[in-house]
């Protein structure tokens, strides 16, 4: 059986499609490390047939995301590409503009500062900064936490409409992560009307036991919640006391960063 003939089969099972899609991802890899590259360059690459890659090729540049550089036969990135990061361009700016706000309220509270975003149902954390008092904290970059028991995802939760907001708990569930997790709709409503009212939101040992945090909202230019700016720490240092009294500290940064994404208010 030739390579061909094994390759349409692969793609053609459920396995191969998922093996497509890694090949497909791989043309764009090595397109964007090269800046152009052939039919058969690609097919060395990622060790398929011509016949493969020219598929691969053809379905990428068919949806915007590869093009052909003039008529050498040889391939580029689309704008397509653009339109997708396009998508996510607004959270990167965020991390931006907030990273030096995080370093500077990460030595003045002196605990771990995070920025997090809304992530289908769960806060999703962009950007950590530790505290000098963080021995060995655990990195919430890139992970999906649970909104109704996060401080981020309180937050989060506490600026959307009612109804969006019924919606997303409805799908996601008030799952328990300690005994403290609030998992009641009236008590978990009640407590973001306080968050609202504050400014603020916080969990005390409602994701892990020993852990205390505290969040505020970054606002966009129209004025909507855009992401989350935390504080969190070790619940024997960063008591409730402790986090109530440095609110106002997370408050002014929060309003920093919100102001460099164009905030006027």
């Amino acid at each position: 059986m030739s390579n061909h003939s094994q390759d349409s089969e692969a793609s053609n099972s459920p396995a191969g499609g998922v093996q497509s899609v890694d090949r497909a991802i791989s043309v764009l890899e090595i397109l964007a490390q090269r800046g152009e590259a052939g039919v058969s360059e690609v097919a060395a690459e990622i060790d398929v047939h011509k016949s493969t890659a020219f598929r691969l090729l053809g379905a990428l540049e068919a949806r915007g995301l590869v093009e052909q550089a003039g008529d050498r036969g040889k391939y580029r990135l689309g704008f397509g590409i653009v339109r997708l990061a396009g998508a996510v361009t607004g959270r990167i700016d965020i991390t931006q503009q907030g990273r030096p706000v995080c370093e500077r309220l990460a030595e003045e509270i002196g605990e771990t500062v995070n920025i997090a975003v809304l992530q289908e149902h769960y806060a999703v954390n962009l950007c950590q900064v530790r505290g000098p008092g963080a021995v060995a904290a655990h990195n919430w970059v890139g992970q999906l936490t649970p909104l109704h028991a996060t401080s981020s995802g309180k937050i989060l939760l506490a600026h959307l409409p009612a109804e969006e907001r019924a919606a997303l708990l409805a799908e996601a569930g008030l799952k328990k992560a300690t005994a403290h997790t609030l998992t009641s709709r009236t008590k978990l409503e009640k407590n973001l009307a306080e968050a609202r009212e504050r400014g603020y939101a916080w969990t005390l040992e409602e994701l892990e036991i020993g852990l205390h945090a505290m969040a505020a909202p970054i606002r966009g230019r129209e004025g909507t919640v855009i992401a989350a700016l935390s504080a969190s720490g070790p619940s024997y240092r960063f008591t409730e006391e402790r986090l109530h009294e440095l609110a106002p500290v997370l408050l002014k940064g929060a309003e920093e960063i919100s102001h460099r994404m164009g905030y006027m208010g």
